[in-house]
């Protein structure tokens, strides 16, 4: 066997050994990064006894960091943890001193909702939603479900700042144990779309590349990606920094 052909063997080997794991995301405290864009938000999870009817949603578009925010939020509560694509029955509440209920504007059925909302009012439970449009929007065609959700408090977690991004960027990166110079996330951040969405899309693909071509990630695929996904249209990817990242204590 000649060396080339095994060379290409090992390449062959390694690109078979290269599987994929699933991603699974952190929602741990030291992950989250307090910006301007969340501070509002992280007000009122800290005033939790303050909530009308002890109820609130937070909203904001995917991967604003809303579910990390609720998740952060539940564990120091103790709460009950559900989402609402699996709320297809009312469940077992126990001794849960409060509820959390991500993709809540994706519960499959209206009643199973309107029982969770109502038995925790009956046991004076706080309950927080996160969906991606204040409750007062959402399309339901149960009364009483829409007075409820109507008079719930919602807060907005707006779209992210440039630190915001780039400590996204960095911490995604990370979590898929790909290296990338300070020099080429710079440029992933100035030609990618500016939302958190996309920045996971990246790091999923960028990730799919590395192992499949069985090394580390490189200046070329860097650039297949911006090529693949690229500014969106009409999109100013130099835009200034719109607030800086604080120090200030998470107010959970």
């Amino acid at each position: 066997m000649t060396d080339s052909a095994a060379a290409g063997e090992d390449d062959l080997a390694i690109r078979q050994l290269a599987l994929p794991f699933a991603y699974t995301p952190r929602f741990r405290v030291e992950d989250f990064v307090a910006a301007p864009s969340n501070a509002a938000a992280r007000v009122w999870l800290g005033r939790t006894a303050d909530w009308p009817n002890h109820r609130l949603a937070l909203t904001g578009e995917a991967g604003c960091g809303k579910t990390h925010l609720l998740q952060l939020w539940a564990e120091r509560h103790g709460a009950l943890r559900l989402t609402g694509p699996a709320l297809r029955h009312l469940p077992e509440m126990g001794g849960s001193p409060a509820v959390a209920l991500d993709d809540a504007d994706a519960a499959p059925d209206e009643r199973t909702l309107l029982h969770l909302i109502n038995l925790a009012a009956e046991m004076r439970r706080p309950l927080l939603l996160a969906a991606r449009r204040p409750p007062a929007r959402w399309a339901v065609r149960l009364p009483d479900l829409e007075s409820r959700l109507r008079a719930m408090t919602a807060v907005a977690v707006g779209p992210p700042e440039d630190p915001l991004l780039r400590a996204l960027l960095a911490r995604l990166l990370s979590d898929r144990q790909l290296v990338l110079s300070e020099a080429l996330q710079d440029r992933l951040l100035a030609n990618l779309p500016r939302h958190p969405a996309a920045l996971r899309e990246a790091a999923s693909w960028l990730d799919a590349q590395a192992m499949a071509a069985g090394r580390s990630v490189t200046r070329a695929m860097a650039a297949a990606l911006i090529a693949r996904m690229g500014p969106e249209p009409g999109e100013d990817s130099d835009k200034p920094d719109h607030g800086a990242s604080t120090n200030e204590p998470v107010l959970l």
